[in-house]
């Protein structure tokens, strides 16, 4: 089995979060879903590096400061071998313009109430539930079945 680290980076401007609707690049795993953004490490990248780096590639935003929230396994996510892991961060305090073009989808801000509204994964719900509750900190795994439904999922919350 294989592993891929990646990161979730989340920004927050207070009242929204900052959402890509995967619509743009053709066979995505992703595609037509609302997810956040991030991406997958570098070599020798820290998970904060890689936090940054995805955020100004596919934002245009400078994050100035990460909250670590948790850390989520995906068990052989696209079903070829490969185990997924990131980190999940939020990021309050960012600066810079927004950019107009995104390679991966449409950068949209979106209302709190209306985040649990846009079309994602069933475990993207349920952690987003989490951040957007001021959850502790957690330590999750999510399995998917070929399908793509949420075959099983666990969660540890640390205080």
């Amino acid at each position: 089995m294989t592993q891929q680290l990646s990161t979730i980076c989340y920004l927050d401007n207070g009242k929204q979060l900052l959402l890509l609707h995967r619509n743009k690049k053709e066979n995505d795993i992703h595609e037509g879903k609302w997810v956040s953004v991030g991406g997958k490490f570098e070599a020798g990248e820290t998970p904060e590096a890689c936090a940054i780096r995805e955020i100004r590639e596919e934002t245009g935003l400078i994050a100035d400061k990460l909250d670590l929230l948790g850390f989520i396994t995906f068990p052989d996510f696209k079903h070829d071998g490969q185990d997924w892991y990131s980190f999940v961060y939020r990021v309050s305090e960012f600066h810079g313009e927004l950019i107009e073009d995104c390679d991966e989808g449409t950068l949209a801000w979106v209302d709190y109430q209306d985040v649990m509204k846009k079309p994602t994964w069933e475990g993207d719900y349920l952690y987003l539930e989490w951040i957007l509750n001021g959850s502790p900190f957690f330590s999750a795994s999510f399995t998917y079945d070929l399908e793509g439904e949420l075959a099983d999922h666990h969660v540890t919350f640390y205080e």
